[in-house]
């Protein structure tokens, strides 16, 4: 870690930011396994958002792993360290006042206990969401053909398969998508974000 830097304030508060914004900031942190729905959900919550004139931004697999953190395999170790950069990302966007969609698996309690803490210190909102499905059904969904990968071997420390899933204990939101459609997914979280005030 670099010990010669200093951190400069930037002239507007979070307050202004805010007034001037219309919104708060919030980080919405889909999590769930492979094929769960967390994507889907998250494009489709962000377009709803954005339909509503909410600065809203999806931070997912797509734009995260083929820039910010291309250089990051799928080990333990990389998988931490992936989630502890989305965790920065995100409190950047939700300090924006931004409402920030996360959808990563980050399969570890740790990982997203500490993304949370990174909100909560600087006094910004996190919000779990567990995007869940049984096992089998997300193996029926397979849509990448990953679990089948996974199933032969071919692909090593693949979450719920060969490395495990902490599901989360206490989450503000948990959604069933074997259960809940696309729609009803979207409708309640932002049901939760109206009940909150977010929007």
């Amino acid at each position: 870690m670099a010990t010669n830097i200093t951190f400069h304030e930037g002239s507007v508060d979070a307050q202004e930011r805010s007034n001037l914004l219309q919104q708060r900031g919030v980080t919405i942190w889909l999590t769930g396994l492979s094929a769960s729905g967390k994507s889907t959900i998250a494009c489709a919550l962000e377009q709803h958002l954005l339909h509503l004139r909410k600065f809203s931004y999806r931070l997912d697999g797509d734009n995260i792993r083929f820039g910010l953190n291309k250089d990051l395999g799928f080990d333990e170790k990389s998988r931490n360290e992936n989630i502890r950069r989305i965790g920065e990302v995100s409190k950047l966007f939700t300090s924006a006042c931004c409402i920030t969609l996360t959808a990563f698996i980050s399969p570890y309690r740790a990982d997203r206990a500490l993304a949370r803490t990174l909100h909560e210190s600087a006094g910004l909102a996190f919000v779990e969401v567990y995007v869940d499905a049984p096992l089998e059904v997300v193996e029926a969904r397979d849509p990448k053909g990953l679990y089948k990968k996974a199933r032969a071997g071919e692909i090593k420390d693949f979450t719920g398969i060969s490395a495990p899933y902490e599901p989360p204990e206490k989450p503000e939101i948990h959604i069933k998508t074997h259960e809940s459609d696309l729609s009803e997914s979207v409708r309640i979280i932002v049901e939760y974000l109206a009940e909150k005030g977010f929007i």
